[in-house]
Order: C-alpha cells, then sequence, then structure tokens
C-alpha cells in the first residue's frame, strides 16, 4: 500500500475488530507522539500517536451506535469501541480538529513524527533516542544483551 503524501486527501480508519470506521476528506497533518500520562495509561503504552484533522472533514462511516467516552479532563473525550476496546479518537467539542489515534489508521501516512510531547510525564522504561535492536517480526528467543 502507498504512503499518502501532500496533495492526497482521504484518511481511513477503524477499531482493531472492525466495527467501527471513519473516513477524513483532508490531507495528513504533523503528528505527534504524547507521552502523557493519560496517554500512557489510556493505551497501555509508552506514548500515543496523535494527528489532529479538521472536524468538519471527520466522518464517522459505521459503527457510530457501538462507541463510548471516557472525559479524561474537563471537556476532553476520548472515543472507543465498545466491543474491541480502540480507542480511536479523541476530541474538544468546542474545537475545530479532533484527534486521530495513528494506530487506528488504516491508510499509511509517511513520517517522522513532528516532536516528541510531554516527555516530562514520560514513562522511565522508554527513552526515543534508545537503539533498541529492531527485528521484523516477533522473536522466538529474546535477542542478546547489547
Amino acid at each position: 500500500m502507498e504512503e499518502l503524501t501532500c496533495g492526497e486527501s482521504m484518511l481511513t480508519g477503524s477499531c482493531l475488530c472492525g466495527a467501527v470506521a471513519y473516513e477524513v476528506d483532508a490531507e495528513p497533518a504533523p503528528f505527534v507522539h504524547c507521552h502523557c500520562q493519560t496517554c500512557r495509561k489510556t493505551h497501555g503504552s509508552a506514548f500515543s500517536s496523535v494527528m489532529p484533522v479538521p472536524r468538519a472533514a471527520f466522518r464517522w462511516v459505521r459503527g457510530d451506535e457501538l462507541l463510548a467516552a471516557f472525559e479524561s479532563s474537563p471537556g476532553k473525550f476520548r472515543r472507543f469501541c465498545t466491543r474491541c476496546g480502540s480507542h480511536i479518537m479523541a476530541e474538544r467539542i468546542a474545537q475545530p480538529n479532533v484527534l486521530l489515534r495513528m494506530g487506528c489508521l488504516d491508510t499509511p501516512v509517511a513520517g517522522p513524527a513532528r516532536a516528541h510531547i510531554w516527555r516530562s510525564d514520560a514513562a522511565s522504561w522508554y527513552d526515543p533516542k534508545d537503539a533498541t535492536p529492531e527485528l521484523p517480526e516477533a522473536a522466538t528467543s529474546p535477542p542478546p544483551a547489547r
């Protein structure tokens, strides 16, 4: 699948089980990796990759009746699939953008991220500057110690 670059304008995404899906009539925007404690707890990972897109260009194409929301801070709602638990997007209702959770994007987009944000709140066990070995698939045994 070919990655989208500037000048192309359709993003699609869905949850893990496929019951919820969306489309965005907009170009990919610069994205960030957020390390705040709320994102880490929500996604069960070191950070969440987030892309803002115009609210007016975003639409649910299926499964919106399966969505639930959690108000993680005053006025910020994190929307997720009630079947599989995928966190799909977040929004502040009065804001012109919604925040896509990039792990749910089905459209490949080009990187790199614009920034790592909230590093002051980051997991102690992850450093984005760490040169950890990369493997194409899961390892049957741990890689050798460095």
